[in-house]
């Protein structure tokens, strides 16, 4: 099974919003571009993919994803996560892709092996249909998805779409395949996800080394402030 990697990203600007209690809007910009820095390129490292494809609306994006050999997939407009991938797999489908690999491009534990693992679950003469979820630490979320077709099931991205998408292959009468990764597991929305970064991060990416250096910062002023 040939399998391509997809990459929704939207622009950077106003990212993360809901890091706003620790973090302030131009380092949530900052710290966004770099864990999409990150993601893409353990991706685009990675053994056994196609090739890879970024899906966005935003000209820094595309510039960013060119660069670093990722192929570009442009919306007209930014329309949300659940509307750029299917904007995406559907023009995937179009030009022949056999599967994809679904990956968000905040979870920037993730390595190259990580995304390995993942392809390796495929079984040996797997053919399609064919549908693999990757939860979120928590398990409302899906951080991953292998499809095959691109378009096999329905998707909705957001709170508990990890039983959505459970739901979804239910209904189309395919196996309940899902596999966890540690490293794929943690995607960062909230204060709690940075700070479980910061505690299990690597200090070899460059999305580490800024947001230990901001919180650093952050929790200085603080303590200047309070001391004042």
């Amino acid at each position: 099974m040939k399998v391509s990697a997809l990459l929704p990203v939207k622009g950077f600007r106003n990212a993360k919003q809901r890091l706003s209690p620790l973090l302030g809007a131009a380092d949530r910009e900052l710290l966004a571009e770099a864990m999409f820095r990150d993601v893409l390129r353990e991706v685009t490292r990675a053994r056994g993919l196609e090739a890879t494809f970024v899906v966005t609306g935003n000209d820094r994006v595309a510039e960013i994803a060119t660069a670093m050999d990722a192929q570009v997939i442009r919306e007209p407009s930014e329309t949300g996560e659940t509307g750029a991938v299917d904007f995406a797999r559907l023009e995937l489908k179009r030009v022949g892709r056999e599967a994809v690999l679904i990956l968000p491009g905040d979870m920037p534990l993730v390595r190259a092996s990580d995304i390995e693992q993942v392809l390796a679950q495929i079984p040996d003469g797997a053919t399609t249909p064919f549908a693999l979820l990757v939860p979120s630490h928590d398990r409302l979320g899906t951080n991953a998805l292998l499809l095959a077709p691109p378009d096999v099931i329905k998707l909705r991205f957001g709170y508990d779409s990890f039983s959505y998408h459970l739901s979804q292959v239910s209904a189309r009468g395919l196996p309940l395949r899902f596999f966890e990764n540690e490293a794929i597991a943690l995607d960062i929305d909230e204060p709690q996800d940075l700070e479980r970064f910061l505690a299990m991060g690597s200090e070899d990416g460059e999305a580490f080394q800024l947001a230990h250096q901001m919180v650093a910062e952050t929790d200085a002023r603080a303590r200047r402030s309070g001391s004042a």
